[in-house]
């Protein structure tokens, strides 16, 4: 645990210091985040770098859920990778099976808070695939903060999604912002975390809360469930374009054999 604290000072040190200089993100309501104890950060997800912005700017640790690739990956590189997600405060959790990981990411999460500390979620599940906001998945982040008591604090990402946008080698220099909301009390549904009525009330409440924060459209189904609409969308309109292409290329041999 040492060992971690101080990987993890050094990363806040150079990683967080070097995201700070140089892109210099504002941030509103840190007053928000609990000087001691612990404390759910629930977030919207733009980017990539959204696990790296948002601690830079806390004085406190907070501990996301990561990929277990990102820790198991063998060589050198997958040693430095590794080294690197553990030193930035990532968990990592094996999402080879849905319910598998989801167990696993509560667990974590009930841990972290255990220890008195900050635990960092996406309650999207995913990434936005537009800079939407989607609805939120109920079983994580609701069931640790029933399970735990611990308060959740809404956060809203702001334009991060735009610094390096898909396809895109080189980030581009420009302020994101972090704009943080009052924590939120769950203390009445006490005891009620398998209740699945009020697993989605919690969440709906903090969704809303973060759609306010982050002035995003709302969008009432899964990014995951709209990912896969696009990636479908993408195959179909490729099939189509192969079909034309094929369909020209005959004509054209049909023209010449004439």
């Amino acid at each position: 645990m040492g060992g971690t604290r101080l990987l993890y000072g050094a990363m806040k040190v150079t990683v967080g210091g070097s995201l700070k200089l140089a892109f210099r993100p504002w941030v509103e309501g840190l007053e928000y985040i609990p000087a001691e104890g612990p404390a759910i950060l629930a977030s919207n997800h733009l980017s990539f770098s959204d696990s790296f912005f948002l601690p830079a700017v806390l004085d406190r640790k907070v501990t996301f859920i990561a990929k277990a690739e990102y820790f198991n990956t063998p060589g050198v590189k997958g040693r430095l990778t590794a080294a690197f997600f553990k030193g930035v405060g990532q968990l990592p959790v094996d999402r080879s099976g849905a319910r598998g990981a989801g167990e696993a990411a509560i667990k974590s999460g009930m841990e972290v808070l255990e220890r008195g500390e900050l635990f960092g979620i996406y309650p999207e599940g995913t990434r936005s695939p537009d800079g939407r906001l989607y609805r939120g998945k109920p079983g994580g982040l609701a069931r640790v903060a029933l399970a735990t008591g611990a308060p959740v604090v809404p956060v809203a990402m702001i334009d991060t999604e735009k610094i390096q946008p898909p396809g895109q080698v080189m980030p581009k220099l420009m302020r994101p912002g972090i704009r943080i909301g009052k924590p939120l009390d769950f203390s009445r549904y006490q005891g009620m975390e398998h209740d699945r009525f009020v697993l989605r009330a919690v969440t709906d409440e903090v969704m809303y809360e973060i759609m306010k924060l982050s002035g995003q459209e709302y969008v009432d189904m899964y990014a995951t469930a709209m990912k896969r609409q696009l990636a479908e969308a993408a195959k179909a309109e490729k099939a189509a374009k192969g079909d034309k292409a094929a369909k020209g290329d005959k004509a054209e041999k049909d023209r010449v054999g004439t």
